[in-house]
């Protein structure tokens, strides 16, 4: 099973929130999923991100792969850092 980070969509119509989560790569982006690592919130100025780095790590470390726009959440929030820091070891 290939998983994914990636973004999916709650909030009212024309109102968009994010949860960031860790999916099968196969299911639908409102389908399924195994875990939610966060939140995102585009809409405030500014911009609302909360994401648990240490899930989000280990979920990385375990070969989950990032979409490119929370591969850039995870960099703002720091976990990325932390992974690159943990695999280098």
């Amino acid at each position: 099973m290939a998983v994914k980070l990636r973004l999916t969509r709650i909030g009212k119509t024309k109102q968009p929130y994010y949860r960031v989560i860790a999916s099968d790569s196969r299911t639908a982006r409102d389908g399924a999923f195994l875990e939610i690592l966060g939140q995102y919130n585009p809409r405030l100025e500014p911009s609302v991100l909360n994401i648990d780095n240490d899930k989000a790590v280990a979920w990385l470390m375990k070969g989950a792969q990032p979409t490119e726009r929370v591969r850039k959440l995870l960099e703002i929030s720091g976990a990325w850092a932390q992974f690159t820091a943990a695999r280098g070891k």
